[in-house]
């Protein structure tokens, strides 16, 4: 009980030196060979509208005395990753209105078909690692499939044990015309794969979206969760 109420007094009547950022989010998008052209626009148009959300942006810029820190990324094979935004603070639903615009106008660009999942959560890793000032700092990876490519997730997620990160799952089931719609069977799949070899840290978790038309909705739900969990005793000096 003490130590809560010194943080909290701490909080109150620190500066920007002690409090400058309350949580580091990076956003890992898969988008290897098996996410077409028109998915890979419904995700990024979907992360747009997600952080355009009325409660997610209230989360974002809840406390005006700090700030949370965005950066966004594209995965594919290893070393094919490409930052579409760079670490960004939010404290205001116009950096949120700037950061969705960006996503929209955002255009693919050649990709390397591997799906190298692990090699996707290290280089979040490293993102996060420049923002170690931050309270808590959170690993958002989305997917539509497992891995073949580059380390087995379960030996980076060895490796990033005590780091301090949390890494929390999007799945995405994509439909299979070809023998009707397969996308409770895919997702369910790969939900259990990400349960066991990728989310880390505690409280993580796995979001479900039913295919890319849910991308939106999904995000949204995801991003709540997490911002929403947020609380004084995550704090560090």
């Amino acid at each position: 009980m003490k130590t809560r109420l010194l943080v909290m007094l701490l909080f109150l009547l620190s500066g920007p030196a002690l409090a400058q950022c309350r949580h580091a989010l990076a956003l890992g998008l898969d988008v290897s060979a098996s996410v077409d052209s028109g998915e890979y626009r419904l995700q990024l148009e979907g992360l747009a509208a997600a952080l355009r959300d009325p409660e997610v942006s209230q989360l974002m810029v809840a406390n005006g005395s700090t700030s949370m820190r965005l950066a966004v990324y594209e995965w594919t094979e290893p070393g094919h990753e490409r930052v579409l935004l760079n670490w960004t603070d939010i404290q205001t639903t116009a950096d949120l209105n700037d950061i969705s615009t960006r996503l929209i106008q955002t255009s693919r660009r050649s990709t390397a078909e591997g799906t190298a999942v692990g090699a996707a959560m290290a280089f979040g890793a490293e993102l996060l690692n420049q923002q170690k000032t931050c309270w808590r700092r959170t690993l958002d990876l989305s997917g539509d499939g497992k891995h073949n490519l580059g380390p087995h997730p379960r030996d980076v997620r060895t490796a990033l044990r005590g780091s301090g990160i949390t890494i929390n799952g999007l799945v995405i089931g994509a439909d299979d015309p070809s023998s009707g719609d397969r996308r409770y069977v895919q997702v369910g799949e790969l939900s259990a794969y990400y349960n066991a070899w990728v989310i880390s840290g505690p409280n993580a978790f796995v979001e479900v979206a039913l295919g890319f038309e849910a991308y939106a909705e999904a995000m949204t739900r995801k991003l709540i969760r997490e911002l929403d969990s947020l609380v004084l005793s995550d704090a560090r000096p």
